[in-house]
């Protein structure tokens, strides 16, 4: 009995080592496939954002931006979610006019720094750290 044991043992672990190495491999891609395939998706609602800001504001990014945002809700986490949704918020209260810059600036920084959170984590930086900048020709 003692002999079968010595002869399984090693199979056993040398499966269990080749179940474990592809069961943490498979969750390592999976996991960097859903950061990719967010860092796309928030590449695209981040430009559509430029649509509210400043000079390049433009109906057909908001437009745009609305397409992306309803598309967000399969993949955003809830604080991205949220985030936006005080941006729609603000837009709603506002009824068309443009409204305070210090607010706006807000909103889109806190959309920003909640997507960070969502692709890193932890980030350092607060909703002032972000701003677009207005290019003149």
């Amino acid at each position: 009995m003692k002999e079968w044991l010595i002869t399984i043992e090693p199979l056993l672990s040398a499966g269990l080592g080749a179940f474990l190495a592809y069961f943490f491999t498979s969750r390592a891609k999976r996991d960097e496939s859903i950061i990719h395939f967010k860092e796309e998706k928030y590449a695209k609602l981040l430009v559509k954002l430029q649509g509210f800001v400043g000079t390049t504001t433009s109906g057909k990014l908001k437009r745009e931006f609305f397409e992306e945002q309803y598309q967000s809700w399969l993949y955003a986490s809830d604080e991205v979610i949220e985030a936006i949704n005080n941006l729609v918020a603000l837009v709603i209260a506002n009824r068309g006019a443009t409204p305070d810059p210090e607010a706006g600036r807000k909103v889109v920084g806190e959309i920003v720094l909640a997507m960070r959170r969502d692709l890193l984590k932890k980030t350092a930086l607060s909703h002032g750290s972000f701003r677009y900048t207005d290019v003149h020709e």
